[in-house]
């Protein structure tokens, strides 16, 4: 039997309805490309890491320079370098410079503390403690090129500065090149050479990871063992 022209008008209307619900928002697909919405919480954008990136750049640049304006202030100066270069300040700005290493140390603890035998809990998320991690690694460069006043040291101490050099910045390019293909309109990356495979954000990210994180891991690795011993003969010869 035929049905109705009400009924029908209900039918036609409840099945248009069903469809458009199912069908995605075209316009709102469109705006997230252009601006993809980020999580929640503290997590610094791609522009923020790149103004880190310029700020570390700037902090290293007078370890190039120090030749040149340690020889002027000694020339000028003598008194002010002879403090700078003297025990007080050396052991003041070392401890400062500790505290930023045991405040990074704060993000292992975080993350790796559930797998202890005695966990240790550390209070905020794990996403607080990257972000806080990326700062206070910046600003241990500025506590490092203060403790040192952007001497490069000679032996052991000149060794230690540029593990600590690659430590920085293993991370933050890691981090920066992340971010950068998270935040990116585009979801595919062309093939890898010998490769027909497409490369997606996914398979990407997971290849960079592998490789700076490493990178980072084993720096750190170095660097604590290096901290300890150099922190020994700092004062073995006092």
């Amino acid at each position: 039997m035929p049905q109705d022209q009400p009924s029908l008008d209900r039918t036609l209307k409840s099945d248009s309805s069903l469809n458009s619900s199912a069908l995605p928002d075209v316009d709102s697909i469109a705006r997230q490309r252009r601006s993809p919405i980020r999580p929640r919480g503290i997590q610094p954008s791609f522009k923020i890491l790149i103004g880190l990136t310029l700020l570390t750049a700037v902090l290293l640049l007078p370890f190039a320079l120090s030749p040149i304006y340690l020889d002027w202030l000694r020339d000028n100066s003598f008194d002010l370098h002879r403090f700078l270069r003297g025990e007080i300040y050396k052991q003041a700005t070392g401890y400062g410079a500790l505290f930023f290493v045991l405040l990074e140390v704060m993000l292992t603890m975080r993350k790796r503390s559930r797998s202890w035998p005695i966990p240790v809990k550390v209070p905020g998320s794990m996403k607080l403690w990257r972000s806080i991690h990326i700062f206070l690694g910046v600003g241990l460069v500025g506590m490092v090129l203060i403790h040192t006043i952007g001497s490069n040291g000679l032996n052991f101490n000149a060794v230690f500065l540029w593990v600590f050099f690659g430590v920085t910045l293993t991370a933050l390019v890691g981090v920066v090149a992340e971010t950068g293909i998270l935040e990116s309109t585009r979801t595919y990356f062309g093939t890898l050479p010998g490769s027909d495979k497409p490369l997606f954000k996914g398979p990407l990210v997971r290849s960079l990871r592998a490789i700076w994180l490493a990178s980072h891991i084993f720096l750190v690795c170095v660097f604590a063992v290096m901290l300890v011993f150099h922190m020994a003969l700092a004062y073995y010869y006092q």
